[in-house]
């Protein structure tokens, strides 16, 4: 037999056939493979051991994993791995991802407690900053981190009103300490921005859930602090930032405790966890008591519930009246701890009977996966109706599922130990590994094992499963290796599924553990997030990319609308567009360039991002692209740079500008810009002859756009970003007014000249990249 087969002589269970030779001892079992040698008698002692590390096996299992390794870090570094840090306002130490998710808090607004909107509705505009209007969420990790207070997620929202002033009591995972701590906002102008005061109470164990009243003129907390398993109720002393404890309420690991007047009775609704048989997430219980203080009685029908997670009895914020009827708020923590939001109008409560009803809850829902801060599970609702009759209400929510993290690296893991396997796979198809695994190696105990042990492990029913096991594993190994011949043109094809199946596997693996939950999430910038409208031009032969274009951007997290310049042909539905934000298709009876900045009054945001539909780049480089652009509202700020100079002037592509290492324009097909200021620049007086230019030449509308701002002002007026990578689509149609470069690059070296000469040169101004500290505009 070939030195390349498995042998095993005398009695030994679950053995491959063969016959003699391979230096077998009797009674005993021996395993020849490129992966080494090894002989065990039958007292279990190494008769023979010579293990060799340079044998072709192991160098080509080696090598294997080398090569998938490489094309994992290849893949990390092209895709997965953000290309530039995010440079936001967040600290060393906040943000930290861990197993409970990346919770947030927002704030909404409405008539009624049934017809909240999010702050982005209401369009809250200032001036004075390119932060507006502002979006949710309003307060998150990184403000709250940005502040001094490094913190992991915020979470539990609860309003206290005094006056106009708005204070905001929540739990911080402090990152450092890994515990949940109180924090406090502030807001003065109705929850638009917030002034981060610092942490209300931090305790040595976990709190949360910080419920906070007034009762004769005293200023009290009830967080939950179960892991103390004691309800402690705290009272201000220099309201909001010191508390101290006024007492022990119950001496129990009691869940979410909020509090209620109903009928002249107080009323603590919250969950015993402690009790045997208790439904984790699905208990309730009611204490009654004549003041806030105490003692409490239990109801007469506690637990009022003991039923599945998902029905919504765990408390999920505060209890609120309207039209004269009361409403529980519960959380459904079915599918995730914290799912959604649910409602309950309570029908009877007396401290003999309880009874309530679910009734609808409608909130404005997120489409943006895990780019929308709440679009996988919100959990918390404080709702409270303000001195104007308006209701304010304030929710927490989270991009992921509950143990997301957990989740993504044991799907890493799996998919590397499956790369492993695949190579081991490889390495026997292709005779450089002889077998898989030596039976000496399944014995249960390899060191000295006495006779009745050894008995034992004969009529061990689990020792004879696994030899039986090795033993067919090794002879499939070898049936399957004389079946595929990788001189064939079907085994080279099996070997080459193999292969390209391990590729996917490896990156596969690097995405789940090193990628991040896959959002591409917004920047804040002076601890505010805001939305900008993107607007494309496009016309009938190019709807292909549009509905590429909506589908993907739409999902991007600071984008509003999508305002569509339809220049030519029958336009499309709306219904034939999926998208994750509403879509507004503008019909423009010419067909000129010049609509790209026509004055549209029906835009809401400052920010415009100026992008054409043939143009593919990451969420992510669009937010940064935003984030830039809010530090420098009056700039063309866009991700295309080229750089006019020389005499005769000419048009030349990025490549020029960076061999003269530096930029002095900003292409508009890729570009934010003030909607107000750069639509009045281009329609004003002093542009009409530009335009006419633009029209005669169908081109050149992003140049004049730039010698408008260029003459408006000596200081810089473009900013660069660079994208991790951009794509444009338009090379796989055709359908281009650019398609032909060098008429193009014709065309617009005449209209440098001609702009030149109606609003000065821009041959005398340059910009370096690298220019600013984020690192953006290498």
């Amino acid at each position: 037999m070939g030195s390349g087969q498995v042998v095993v002589s005398g009695g030994g269970d679950g053995g491959i056939d063969g016959g003699g030779g391979g230096g077998g001892a009797a009674n005993g079992c021996s395993c020849w493979c490129r992966w080494g040698w090894k002989h065990v008698n039958n007292h279990g002692h190494v008769g023979r051991s010579r293990f060799m590390f340079s044998s072709s096996g192991f160098v080509f299992f080696v090598w294997c994993f080398i090569v998938y390794g490489f094309v994992g870090l290849l893949y990390g570094w092209l895709v997965v791995k953000k290309p530039y840090a995010n440079t936001g306002m967040v600290q060393p130490f906040g943000c930290r991802e861990d197993s409970e998710g990346s919770w947030a808090i927002g704030v909404f607004y409405g008539h009624s407690p049934f017809s909240l909107k999010p702050i982005e509705t209401v369009n809250i505009w200032r001036n004075h900053s390119a932060a507006w209007p502002v979006a949710n969420p309003i307060i998150t990790c990184g403000s709250v981190s940005a502040s001094g207070f490094p913190s992991n997620f915020v979470a539990d929202p609860f309003l206290y009103v005094q006056g106009d002033v708005l204070y905001l009591f929540y739990e911080t995972k402090n990152s450092i300490t890994m515990q949940g701590d109180i924090g406090v906002a502030k807001s003065v102008d109705k929850g638009a921005t917030w002034e981060q005061l610092g942490i209300a109470l931090d305790e040595d164990w976990h709190l949360s859930y910080p419920y906070v009243f007034e009762y004769l003129g005293q200023i009290y907390m009830m967080p939950e602090s179960s892991g103390k398993e004691e309800l402690r109720l705290y009272r201000a002393i220099d309201f909001p930032l010191k508390w101290t404890l006024d007492r022990i309420v119950m001496k129990k690991p009691i869940v979410d405790p909020v509090l209620v007047n109903h009928d002249g009775i107080y009323w603590l609704f919250a969950s015993d966890h402690s009790g045997f048989g208790t439904n984790r997430n699905g208990q309730l219980e009611l204490w009654y008591s004549s003041t806030p203080l105490g003692p409490w009685k239990p109801h007469k029908k506690n637990p009022i519930y003991n039923v599945d997670k998902y029905l919504g009895a765990r408390n999920g914020g505060r209890p609120f009246v309207y039209n004269g009827n009361l409403y529980r708020v519960g959380q459904d923590c079915g599918e995730s701890y914290g799912r959604q939001v649910r409602t309950f109008k309570v029908e009877v409560l007396t401290k003999y009977e309880y009874k309530e009803v679910e009734v609808p809850f409608i909130l404005e829902e997120s489409y943006k996966g895990q780019n929308g801060w709440n679009s996988a599970r919100n959990h918390h609702l404080d709702v409270q109706q303000l001195s104007s009759g308006e209701w304010i209400g304030f929710m927490d929510g989270d991009r992921v599922l509950s143990g997301d993290s957990i989740r993504r690296f044991l799907l890493g893991c799996s998919s590397i130990a499956a790369v492993a396997t695949l190579g081991i796979l490889l390495g026997v198809l292709l005779g450089a590994v002889k077998c898989i695994i030596p039976l000496n190696w399944c014995a249960q105990y390899s060191g000295k094992r006495s006779d009745s042990s050894l008995d034992w492990e004969k009529e061990s029913f689990l020792s004879s499963k696994v030899r039986w096991f090795c033993s067919r594993l090794n002879r499939s190994a070898l049936i399957l290796q004389g079946r595929v011949k990788p001189n064939t043109s079907s085994g080279r094809m099996v070997l080459s599924v193999i292969f390209v199946s391990g590729v996917a596997l490896m990156c596969t693996g690097v995405k789940y553990i090193y990628g991040g939950n896959g959002a591409d999430e917004a920047y804040m910038w002076k601890g505010h997030y805001s939305q900008f409208t993107m607007l494309t031009m496009t016309y009938d032969a190019r709807l292909w990319n549009l509905k590429m274009y909506v589908k993907h951007y739409s999902r991007c997290s600071s984008v509003k609308e999508i305002v569509v310049v339809w220049n030519k042909g029958v336009s499309p539905k709306l219904s034939d567009l999926d998208s994750a934000v509403p879509v507004r298709i503008r019909v423009e009876n010419q067909n000129s360039l010049n609509n790209r900045f026509k004055i549209d009054p029906l835009i809401k945001t400052r920010a415009v991002l100026e992008l054409d539909d043939d143009i593919m780049m990451t969420c992510d480089d669009v937010e940064r692209g935003f984030q830039v652009w809010r530090q420098h509202p009056d700039r063309i700020v866009g991700f295309y740079p080229r750089l006019v100079d020389g005499n005769p002037l000419k048009y030349r592509g990025e490549k020029y500008a960076r061999s003269r290492e530096g930029y002095n324009m900003i292409l508009t097909g890729a570009a934010f810009i003030d909607n107000q200021l750069a639509f009045k620049r281009y329609w004003s007086k002093e542009a009409k002859a530009g335009r006419e230019l633009v029209d005669k030449y169908f081109n050149c509308e992003d140049v004049l756009l730039n010698y408008l701002y260029a003459n408006a002002s000596a200081l810089k007026a473009v900013e660069y970003v660079r994208p991790a990578w951009a794509i444009d689509t338009s090379k796989f149609s055709g359908a281009a007014i650019s398609r032909n470069t060098q008429v193009h690059y014709q065309k617009r070296s005449k209209c440098l000249e001609k702009f030149s000469e109606m609003y000065g040169s821009l041959a005398g101004r340059k910009w370096e990249f690298n220019g600013r500290k984020d690192g953006w505009d290498l």
